[in-house]
């Protein structure tokens, strides 16, 4: 997929280029984007924000990294800067909606268990600081490498094993507590 990215780069197709990033990733950013703000309203509204950033900064992207790695840099400065915001410090907002993917099991039964699973995960893991949910995010939902995840979060590759081991340390501990 990197490669059709780059072609249409390279042909100064912005807008042609544009849309393959948001049929590409958008769902993914409306996901990392919920992971920060624990609110479905909130994460689109962010995510339309972050697609506005990404076309207007789209001839800095410079292909010395790839392109999910660049909109992930700007999609959580975005959200970072967001929960910042004076608007968030002072404002409250109650929502119940969790983002939840469809099971496409066909046993019924057993679909329902993996989505309780799922969900009770997702919220363990929406439970965390923000610097471990965010990793676990990249980690495990977005299958970024340590590498990767490096790159998109200015943090040390050491630095993200020390905050993944004790994510997956505080998750147990929080699934453990609802068993």
């Amino acid at each position: 997929m990197e490669e059709i990215f780059v072609e249409a780069f390279q042909e100064k197709d912005h807008d042609l280029l544009f849309d393959q990033i948001m049929t590409e990733y958008g769902q993914s950013v409306l996901e990392l984007a919920y992971s920060y703000v624990k609110n479905k309203t909130v994460a689109e509204d962010l995510t339309q924000e972050i697609f506005v950033k990404c076309y207007r900064a789209l001839h800095t992207f410079n292909k010395r990294s790839k392109m999910k790695t660049w909109l992930w840099r700007i999609a959580i400065n975005h959200c970072k800067d967001y929960l910042k915001s004076w608007h968030v410090r002072n404002v409250q907002v109650i929502q119940t909606d969790h983002l939840s993917h469809a099971s496409t099991k066909d046993d019924v039964e057993k679909a329902v268990i993996q989505k309780d699973e799922r969900q009770m995960i997702m919220e363990a893991t929406l439970k965390l600081p923000i610097q471990y949910r965010e990793l676990i995010y990249l980690f495990y939902y977005e299958e970024l490498t340590i590498k990767e995840i490096s790159e998109v979060t200015n943090i040390k590759q050491n630095t993200i094993k020390t905050r993944l081991r004790r994510a997956k340390e505080l998750l147990k501990a929080e699934l453990g507590e609802v068993e």
